[in-house]
């Protein structure tokens, strides 16, 4: 990546949406622009876990917003994040359509632990160099990670539902700050966070460090009180509680330091902190400068920098994992990118990445049953929280591995994207080429796209020296008869 490049990140929390803008100089990522809104979103879940109406308006107003200022970024170089509330929504899909549509950007929604890797990266990059042993603690607005890790490598990751947000609407619904809705806030907290007492032990780490919304906003108060910069401390945070509880009510709280739209969530977010800072014996807390966005901005440069994409060291993870062939897999892979990058426009290095990752994983679900092995497979990248991955990305590679065999129609609305059908086709190939699990000879094997019609043509005499595969490839034309599209063989 050049000295200069403009990036951005995009990080839709429960409480506020945020953009980071910044410049990328020599190895690190400078701050250009910051812009922050208060949407709460994560108030708007109805009793059926819905966003409401009201508040799908409130974040694509925003989303509109931040739209018009990337305007002419280039694709690669933005990165939304949504996290929580939109991990809980059942319609969230509505919301991401249109969300998409007027910022200008795909949005991923990230699961839990990738949350989790991706606030400590955006903690770590900011932080002096050192071999401390961090435990990073982020309360956002529906969920609370916290990361175990050492410079730029998290060890332990973990996601749980308690947040401010979602804590303040529980147990201070009116606003209202009572000793005894303390305390059953703490308590609840302490249920939900208990078994991160056996990975996040006091022994566990050196630091503790506090980053995003709640964090701050104690740091600040304190610090606004003439508490040490940047520091919370157990009696720092015991009197902050104490002031809340004098002033009974949300409506009625003014301190020095806390900013207006915190004032409605405060109350959650302290009785999570004190219910973390209880169970694992934190007497002081460090403010982080960095966040989960500042972690979205740095994923982008890995993936940008050959060879360090985690997502790759995930898929050979898997791989592993799941006791795939490796060697059949690579034969997969690299004739099914063959044939993709043949028909595929300019500029498709992403999707043959893509593409590339599917077919390694093609055989992941074998070693639950070799019967419908392409569905266990899906099954397992649509339910497993891969290191670097978005939801959506594992879910299209699910979708890519489901579909190998078999029926081509029943993917249905995936169909309408002509880069997806040539995955799909140049996977099923493919794996119907390598059916004798070595190299296939794909020597003056050709693949073209006209339209909504694909050409498949071999050299003189390939069909009669291979009559099996050239049997494989008559039934693959077949499969695509009853869809929009159309395979035409050429094989003498």
């Amino acid at each position: 990546m050049q000295n200069g490049t403009r990036l951005a990140a995009v990080d839709l929390g429960s409480n506020s949406f945020r953009l980071e803008i910044g410049r990328y100089e020599f190895g690190h990522v400078q701050r250009v622009e910051y812009l922050k809104e208060t949407v709460r979103q994560g108030n708007g879940l109805d009793e059926d876990r819905n966003l409401t109406q009201d508040a799908m308006e409130r974040g694509w107003a925003c989303l509109a917003r931040f739209g018009e200022r990337l305007a002419g970024f280039p694709r690669a170089q933005v990165r939304a994040v949504a996290t929580q509330t939109l991990r809980e929504a059942r319609n969230r899909d509505d919301f991401l359509s249109r969300g998409s549509e007027v910022l200008g950007y795909p949005i991923d929604v990230v699961s839990g632990p990738e949350e989790a890797r991706l606030i400590y990266q955006g903690v770590a990059r900011l932080l002096p160099q050192s071999d401390e042993r961090r435990l990073v603690v982020d309360i956002g607005g529906r969920s609370t990670e916290l990361i175990l890790g050492q410079q730029f490598t998290p060890h332990a990751v973990a996601s749980f539902r308690v947040g401010s947000v979602a804590w303040s609407q529980r147990y201070f619904a009116n606003g209202d700050f009572t000793n005894q809705a303390f305390l059953a806030a703490e308590i609840a907290a302490k249920a939900v966070l208990d078994e991160a007492l056996a990975t996040f032990r006091p022994d566990a780490w050196d630091v503790a460090y506090g980053s995003s919304g709640t964090a701050g906003a104690v740091g600040d108060v304190l610090a606004a009180a003439g508490g040490p910069e940047g520091l919370i401390t157990r009696e720092g945070l015991n009197w902050l509680h104490d002031r809340v509880l004098r002033a009974q009510n949300a409506d009625r709280l003014r301190m020095e330091g806390l900013k207006e739209e915190r004032r409605a969530v405060i109350g959650g977010g302290i009785s999570v902190l004190r219910a973390i800072f209880d169970l694992l014996e934190i007497n002081e807390m460090q403010v982080a400068q960095g966040a989960l966005r500042q972690g979205a901005l740095y994923d982008l440069l890995d993936r940008e920098q050959p060879g360090t994409d985690l997502r790759t060291t995930t898929v050979n993870g898997l791989m592993e994992r799941f006791g795939v062939d490796v060697a059949h897999a690579e034969q997969v892979a690299r004739t099914a990118c063959a044939l993709f990058d043949q028909a595929a426009p300019k500029d498709s290095e992403r999707a043959s990445r893509k593409l590339d990752w599917a077919a390694r994983l093609h055989e992941i679900g074998c070693l639950i049953s070799h019967s419908d092995y392409h569905r266990h497979g899906a099954y397992i990248l649509d339910n497993t929280d891969a290191a670097g991955f978005a939801v959506p990305e594992l879910h299209r590679l699910g979708v890519l591995v489901q579909g190998q065999r078999g029926k081509v129609r029943k993917l249905g609305a995936d169909l309408d994207d002509p880069t997806f059908v040539l995955q799909l086709l140049s996977l099923r190939l493919a794996v119907a080429l390598c059916h004798a699990r070595r190299d296939p000879d794909t020597a003056g094997l050709r693949l073209q796209r006209e339209g909504q019609r694909f050409y498949a043509s071999a050299r003189p005499g390939w069909g009669a020296a291979y009559p099996q595969s050239a049997h494989l490839l008559r039934e693959e034309a077949q499969a695509w008869q009853k869809t929009p599209w159309e395979l035409v063989l050429d094989l003498p």
